[in-house]
């Protein structure tokens, strides 16, 4: 269940802004979204969508205004700290571990939102919890069979699923997604809507897109 301030709002933006240099990239930005909205951001490449979505999750910091996770200021925490205080991100690139199974993908990312640093991962084979959740989100994103692949031998669509699976290992509560179809034929883009919209039932849901085929298709609110 979420856990959000009185307000109701997952995720609040309060005249945002974030120049660089002498040039203001975010100019005043205010959001408002409930828990459990689908809401999606729109424009052409270079209007600052990205940026925005960087401010959120902390890669950024604001030159001024707040953002608001359930209520909270995270302005100035690092992107470890707000990811577990339930908010994750995917990226318009491909953001996995190359070298790694789909399944060691996924435990990693599971062990790395309960806290634990990759050096330990060797001694934590056997930890059922993770295990478990990692296999759970293999069957979610539909790469059971894919099991022992390597991320780097994936199809590019099936490597979007395993980064969705990245991205809701840790049970976040609110999820960006920045361009989640870019680079997907129009039959993968289809099922991968479906996907997302399968795996993230009851979050709040956040996309930056330009395809408004996407955009009608995952989200309730433009």
């Amino acid at each position: 269940m979420s856990h959000v301030a009185a307000g109701g709002f997952a995720l609040e933006l309060r005249d945002l802004r974030k120049s660089f240099g002498k040039t203001e990239i975010i100019r005043g930005v205010n959001l408002a979204v409930r828990a459990g909205e689908r809401v999606a951001i729109i424009g052409p490449n270079g209007a600052g969508k990205s940026t925005l979505f960087n401010l959120i999750s902390g890669r950024f910091e604001p030159t001024s205004g707040d953002v608001l996770l359930k209520g909270t200021r995270i302005n100035g925490m690092k992107p470890f700290q707000i990811n577990r205080m339930g908010l994750s991100r995917s990226f318009q690139i491909t953001n996995i571990f190359p070298k790694l199974s789909v399944f060691e993908n996924l435990r990693c990312s599971v062990l790395w939102s309960l806290g634990y640093r990759y050096t330990l991962f060797r001694f934590l084979a056997d930890m059922d919890d993770a295990n478990d959740r990692a296999e759970e989100l293999m069957h979610m994103i539909r790469l059971d069979k894919k099991r022992d692949t390597l991320a780097m031998n994936l199809t590019y669509a099936e490597q979007r699923a395993l980064e969705i699976g990245i991205t809701i290992a840790g049970g976040a509560e609110v999820v960006l997604l920045d361009e989640p179809t870019a680079g997907m034929s129009k039959s993968e883009t289809s099922r991968f809507i479906d996907l997302i919209r399968e795996v993230t039932v009851g979050k709040t849901l956040l996309t930056v897109e330009h395809d408004m085929g996407v955009v009608f298709g995952l989200a309730d609110k433009i």
